[in-house]
């Protein structure tokens, strides 16, 4: 992923190639192509949005939450360009659209995007906006328009393969600062509208660094971060086990009671952790104390 400024500053750009964060997702969670496609740009904008968190503990949360067959679709991002997500019905399907392409907007159906900055403060930030057409890049241009004020232009995609592989995904987020001059802003339209769609771009192997400069690079472009980003799941089975003992004793004496080991998985990352009767009651003894 490559950040970047254009027009002395008065543009913020953002541009990310991850088809293998995407695979790792599909693999994870064995995901229909059309629900794939839905993740994967919504993990695609989770580490553009995450790169403009501040902390490294800091931490965001994308979630939309349609009613479409594919349910709640959530990711989490840092700065660090680590991203994982889930959707709740991996495995969901829908007929094509009418020009034979994944109908990601079908998937998701009518809904809420909503987007949750925790920065280490008493509270953290939360913003919630109606699904404009569930094709996620558009309804996080809305979520930017009405709940920051940033006029954007986001654009998301994910291409796949034959064998139902990701092929390509990637993205970009285009935004104006404030005061930035008419000419800047119509020079930028006419830009995008020159863009027949970001697959295309994706399709061709354009680097994000290829991808601004497609857009922006007439236009002052300054690349001024590059960073590695991944799919990266930060569970385990200690992290598990604290959960557990969350539950409180009673659940815990329920799950004793039953006399046999239990599995819990992971959302994001599909993995399980077994936990023996023995176990089960050291947590039980840490409960109680």
């Amino acid at each position: 992923m490559v950040r970047a400024t254009a027009a002395d500053m008065q543009i913020r750009a953002f541009a990310v190639t991850g088809a293998g964060i995407v695979e790792t997702a599909r693999r994870a969670h064995d995901s229909s192509p059309v629900v794939t496609a839905a993740l994967g740009r919504l993990l695609m904008a989770g580490v553009m949005m995450g790169s403009t968190l501040k902390s490294e503990s800091d931490l965001l949360t994308l979630t939309v939450a349609g009613d479409g067959p594919a349910g709640n679709i959530c990711v989490t991002a840092g700065c660090d360009g680590n991203v994982k997500g889930y959707a709740d019905n991996p495995q969901a399907i829908n007929p094509p659209r009418y020009d034979h392409k994944l109908d990601v907007g079908g998937i998701v159906g009518n809904g809420t995007l909503r987007v949750i900055k925790d920065m280490g403060l008493k509270e953290p930030y939360v913003g919630q906006v109606a699904l404009i057409t569930g094709e996620i890049a558009e309804d996080i241009t809305y979520y930017y328009a009405t709940s920051e004020q940033i006029p954007s232009s986001v654009a998301l995609g994910v291409l796949m393969n034959k064998d139902n592989t990701v092929k390509r995904a990637g993205g970009f987020m285009i935004q104006l600062m404030p005061g930035a001059g008419d000419e800047v802003i119509s020079k930028l339209e006419e830009r995008l509208k020159e863009i027949s769609s970001i697959t295309a771009l994706l399709d061709e192997g354009l680097t994000p660094e290829d991808i601004l400069d497609r857009l922006l690079g007439d236009m002052g472009l300054a690349i001024t971060e590059k960073d590695e980003c991944r799919f990266y799941c930060n569970c385990s089975k200690d992290r598990f086990a604290a959960g557990l003992v969350s539950l409180g004793k009673k659940e815990l004496k329920s799950l004793l009671d039953e006399g046999k080991s239990i599995e819990v998985g992971c959302h994001f990352c599909g993995k399980k952790y077994e936990y023996s009767v023995g176990e089960i009651q050291a947590l039980y003894d840490r409960a109680v104390r």
